[in-house]
């Protein structure tokens, strides 16, 4: 696999804040505890406080949840592992319709990597894949995008009945799963991975059950362990988070406050929105998850209330009915795990330097993030088409009309491109014989004819594109190769690891593609990595 870097400067949409993270982290030192390129595994297992009662209940859990999704001996090995003293390298995902986009498989593949670099550099590690099943955007999770003939886009989607707001997890396929597998296989054709696919979205499977029997299959050569983080006895072993959530409520609102002023001051976006009455706990109230909000002195869930004490105690009883926003979720994760990193993308590099406001006050440290590889893989027709035009890939990710227009560019007819670089050049000769002779008449004329030029120049570029797009309409093939080079490598104006689901390339290539990115994929790489199928 022949792998190039893409600067991180030249991907659309690419935060300032996760810019400055990446290439000038000295700007941005008061909201992470340590350089994303740094070696800090061994400080940071030195830092931990993580009790072996704790360790002992967690890794019991994960133990009973892995063996119910058919994981490998080598996961198993690594929960072993875990319950013995190793340190974790953590990431997660939402619980995407078959198992998500493609960054989806890069996030596990990162933390994999760094659990080996951790454990090399002398503190045990072992790769930890959260499922976030408690999120309750349903609409979110319930598609996914594939290939058809000609990469055009197929976007798939299941409706399952559900409690409108309700955590995902608790989510059940039902019939309706059946007929959106059928479609995925047609597109994907049979293979190792629609196997797997076919086995782990059925009808009766929870969502996050399913994407855990997907990743575990996956990944089985790579030990990820898996955690379902709706579990009820992982809210039983968190409920003292939760319970410092409540009582420090007002101090986290505080600091978070605080946090986004700095932020937005600083020139960033605060990624999560934190009002006055904002806490980061949620409540299932009749099976839909509700925020937690603060009202004067005391707390409000829908239409109940509560006073701070009555609060504590229904958490104390009922732990798991309580959930943490996107703030306090790390928290609540490296509560329960021996965290040395957490593996993330560019949103949660930037939700990070708001969470480490609720880090301190829970947990006194705050865990370092660590980026993501991100990628994009060009298939053996695409780079064909690439060469063909003489197009890079950044120039791919400028979205479908700049690169129709580059493309009716190149293939303007040499004839006619002759003609315009001929004219172009006499109009150049002409103007500077013509402002020598205004400069000698009259010098202010000089500007006039400056900005006469500039017009001229710009009509007659003008025209040479219009006249590209007049070759390119009546060109089909142009039209079709376009879109297909737009579709595979920056579909509907994003990154192909945002928008393409990662078994489109594993059902093409097969579960041995994991391995080869894997290899060939670079931790310490600040930059877009491209790989080349």
């Amino acid at each position: 696999m022949r792998a190039e870097c893409l600067p991180i400067s030249s991907i659309p949409h690419a935060s300032k804040l996760f810019q400055d993270y990446l290439h000038n982290f000295q700007k941005v030192t008061a909201y992470y505890p340590h350089a994303p390129f740094a070696n800090f595994y061994a400080a940071e297992a030195a830092a931990l406080k993580y009790p072996g009662e704790r360790r002992k209940r967690v890794a019991d859990v994960l133990e009973r949840q892995n063996k119910n999704w058919g994981v490998s001996a080598k996961t198993l090995e690594n929960i072993d592992r875990l319950r013995n003293g190793a340190a974790a390298v953590v990431t997660g995902q939402q619980v995407s319709l078959f198992g998500g986009p493609l960054f989806s498989l890069l996030k596990a593949l990162t933390a994999v990597k760094h659990a080996a670099a951790a454990t090399a550099a002398g503190v045990e590690s072992v790769p930890v894949f959260w499922l976030a099943t408690e999120d309750h955007d349903l609409a979110e999770v319930s598609t996914a995008t594939l290939y058809g003939k000609g990469f055009a886009l197929r976007k798939l989607a299941v409706d399952p009945k559900a409690v409108e707001g309700a955590p995902v997890g608790t989510v059940q396929f039902g019939a309706e799963i059946q007929p959106v597998v059928q479609e995925a296989l047609e597109l994907l054709g049979e293979s190792e991975v629609t196997d797997i696919l076919r086995e782990s979205y059925a009808p009766g499977a929870l969502f996050g059950d399913a994407f855990a029997k997907l990743f575990a299959r996956l990944f089985a050569d790579f030990g990820v362990v898996i955690l379902d983080a709706r579990d009820a006895e992982l809210h039983r072993i968190a409920e003292p988070i939760y319970v410092a959530a409540a009582e420090k409520a007002a101090a986290i609102n505080s600091g978070l406050m605080e946090r986004s002023k700095a932020l937005e001051s600083a020139g960033y976006h605060a990624q999560v929105k934190v009002t006055g009455s904002s806490t980061t706990i949620f409540m299932l109230q009749d099976g839909v998850r509700t925020p937690v909000q603060r009202s004067n002195s005391h707390f409000a869930v829908g239409k109940e209330k509560f006073s701070p004490g009555e609060l504590v105690s229904r958490i104390k009883a009922c732990p798991e009915d309580f959930s943490a926003n996107a703030l306090m979720r790390p928290a609540v994760q490296d509560f329960l795990l021996p965290t040395i990193a957490y593996v993330g993308g560019p949103a949660e590099v930037a939700y990070f330097a708001q969470s480490a406001i609720v880090y301190r006050e829970l947990l006194g440290r705050v865990t370092p993030i660590l980026p993501r590889i991100s990628a994009t893989l060009v298939e053996p027709k695409i780079e064909r088409l690439l060469a063909k035009y003489g197009l890079s890939i950044a120039e791919t990710m400028q979205g479908p009309e700049h690169l129709r227009q580059l493309l009716a560019a190149k293939t303007l007819p040499s004839d006619l491109t002759s003609q315009f670089d001929l004219t172009r050049s006499a109009v150049e000769s002409g103007l500077r014989r013509l402002s020598a002779e205004l400069e000698r008449l009259d010098p202010t004329l000089v500007e006039a004819a400056t900005k006469a030029g500039s017009k001229i120049r710009y009509q007659l570029t003008r025209l040479q594109s219009r006249a590209a797009y007049a070759v390119a309409r009546k060109d089909l093939e142009i039209a079709q190769h376009g879109e297909q080079i737009s579709n595979a490598l920056f579909p509907r104006k994003n990154l192909q690891e945002r928008e393409i689901a990662g078994i489109a390339f594993l059902a093409r290539y097969g579960v041995g593609l994991l391995k080869q990115i894997y290899d060939a994929g670079q931790i310490n790489c600040p930059d877009h990595q491209v790989f080349f199928l």
